[in-house]
């Protein structure tokens, strides 16, 4: 048996740290303090990708033997940035200018064996197209779903999906904000077993 790798979560996302709970092995939560500000020009994949790293190596810092996993997530509309709205007004303003329209959500992922010093990272892409949305459509699901800290204006594991025409991408847990396929085969590389030895 092999001795248990400590794993660490750079994030205090809830929907990060639901997912990662879904491989079933013990991990911490860390909060990385890192700025999230956009870069003149940057692309929405340049900014998940800087801000990934960022966090990972902004955690890595504090824990010498471990898994750090970072991770950040821009919504686009080409290089248009969708941020999160914050209030019902600015979620219904968003999801009126997405109608009809296609998001690019961009998933940066990092993850840094803090002992060998080793890094992996990457961008994955996951696309929701819209259907056209009537104001009540909107109004009624906001009430509902209250996606106010999600980029887009919705939730896609919630009430979202009803406001898809079709979903596009390889690995739907990107979308929520971890994209769980990438994760297992670092974390597997780095020596973690997966699914987890049961003990």
């Amino acid at each position: 048996m092999t001795a248990q790798r400590t794993v660490v979560l750079g994030s205090t996302s809830s929907y990060r740290r639901s997912l990662l709970e879904r491989l079933r092995i013990p991990f911490e939560t860390a909060s990385p303090q890192v700025t999230e500000e956009r870069l003149p020009g940057e692309t929405p994949q340049a900014l998940a990708e800087r801000l990934a790293r960022a966090k990972a190596a902004e955690v890595a810092a504090r824990y010498p033997d471990a898994l750090v996993i970072g991770s950040d997530q821009s919504a686009g509309v080409g290089d248009r940035i969708l941020g999160k709205p914050g209030s019902h007004e600015r979620a219904a303003e968003q999801l009126a200018a997405l109608s009809g329209q296609s998001v690019v959500f961009h998933t940066g992922m990092c993850l840094i064996d803090t002992a060998s010093g080793r890094e992996w990272v990457t961008v994955v892409p996951y696309t929701v197209h819209m259907r056209e949305l009537d104001p009540d459509e909107i109004e009624r699901y906001l009430r509902l779903d209250r996606p106010y800290d999600c980029s887009g204006s919705f939730k896609s594991e919630g009430l979202g999906v009803s406001l898809f025409r079709a979903m596009e991408g390889d690995d739907p847990s990107a979308l929520v904000g971890l994209p769980l396929i990438r994760l297992c085969a670092w974390l597997r590389e780095a020596g973690v077993h997966l699914p987890p030895e049961i003990r």
